[in-house]
């Protein structure tokens, strides 16, 4: 088990009603560390939701937007979505790019009993134990 696996095992075990939780790195979508206890949570599932989280928030229609509000302020092109809230019918997915690390992103996938607060708070707070570990595995 990764150290990254092992921060991601601490969110779900902190979080009621957590079902699995993932940094994917943005430039390829490969999965640096996950977590879970669903049983239909395979890696072709687990390697899905994270190309629909990179696409979320650098797919080519977010993209275009961003370029064109950069363009409408007058200055260059720059990533601007920043945290991304999903709910599907028996979910909910708290997702957020590392402030220090931008071509990551960090998914908690919760059901729907999970507290907004307790969701966003536990994502939030895992940013402060993953960018350590991707500091060092890019030094």
């Amino acid at each position: 088990m990764s150290s990254l696996d092992e921060v991601m095992a601490s969110v779900i075990e902190e979080v009621d009603g957590a079902l699995g939780c993932a940094v994917a790195d943005m430039r390829s979508g490969a999965l640096l560390g996950v977590a879970h206890h669903v049983s239909y949570f395979t890696q072709e599932y687990l390697e899905a939701v994270a190309a629909a989280a990179v696409e979320m928030f650098r797919g080519q229609t977010v993209r275009h937007v961003e370029d064109l509000i950069s363009a409408k302020r007058g200055r260059s092109s720059e990533r601007l979505l920043e945290e991304v809230q999903m709910t599907t019918r028996h979910t909910i997915h708290f997702m957020m790019v590392l402030p220090n690390h931008p071509e990551a992103v960090v998914v908690l996938i919760t059901n729907r009993e999970t507290s907004l607060g307790m969701g966003w708070s536990a994502t939030r707070r895992s940013v402060l134990q993953i960018e350590p570990i991707l500091d060092d595995l890019t030094d």
